[in-house]
């Protein structure tokens, strides 16, 4: 199965729609950025990582790694050079949203991925279209609440996060919590498949993800309409 099926009439006319009237290279990217960012809200689908490009769509939501390949497959789809470059991420990312049972089962690490687009020779990172504008604001105001510096979908351990699109100056959400780098992959599928791949749940592990996850989704909404 193809995760970023930029081929699909589902993809490939969103990508369309978003660019057909941009002229530059940078309004392209710029119009998919902020659709994968605001249009698609933050929120984890029941299947996981595994979710396909269009899916993603028909849904509406997604989190890092699906809504990543989304973005990349809408890149594909108008011919933007993109690739996904897949790492490990501190579990503490998700602290405050997934709590005691749903905290402990995941594994200390996560696999985690952002998207690389090639600008005037230069592969330019972005991770800033993960938290829509809306979540972001609500987790932002909690950390600060509670005085941390990783949590709700959000790291301020090194640097002040942010989720504006800027090309000339590199600007993260999540980058702060990664911990390992796995590497960049033409198609997300590859990289599931590889024993690099931490998130592939037991039997039981995903029984208990599909029970808590529309409260943990809950959460993510009321911090949206908290901000």
């Amino acid at each position: 199965m193809i995760l970023a099926d930029y081929y699909n009439p589902i993809v490939k006319n969103k990508a369309i729609e978003l660019t057909h009237n941009r002229e530059s290279l940078v309004d392209k990217i710029s119009a998919i950025f902020y659709y994968v960012r605001d249009d698609i809200k933050f929120a984890f689908p029941k299947e996981g990582d595994l979710v396909q490009a269009s899916q993603t769509i028909e849904y509406g939501y997604g989190q890092c790694n699906t809504k990543a390949t989304l973005f990349l497959a809408l890149c594909k789809s108008v011919e933007i050079p993109a690739k996904i470059h897949f790492s490990l991420i501190d579990r503490d990312i998700q602290k405050g949203l997934f709590l005691g049972l749903a905290y402990w089962l995941m594994p200390k690490e996560i696999s985690h991925s952002w998207i690389e687009i090639e600008m005037n020779g230069k592969w330019v990172k972005i991770d800033a279209f993960i938290n829509d504008a809306a979540f972001y604001k609500g987790g932002k105001k909690e950390l600060k609440k509670k005085n941390w510096e990783v949590g709700y979908s959000i790291a301020c351990s090194k640097n002040d996060s942010s989720i504006e699109l800027d090309f000339n100056s590199e600007k993260f959400v999540q980058m702060d919590a990664v911990t390992e780098d796995h590497g960049i992959y033409d198609e997300p599928i590859d990289y599931f498949n590889s024993s690099k791949y931490k998130n592939r749940p037991s039997a039981f592990k995903l029984f208990i993800y599909k029970l808590l996850i529309g409260g943990i989704n809950k959460k993510v909404e009321k911090l949206r309409s908290s901000h």
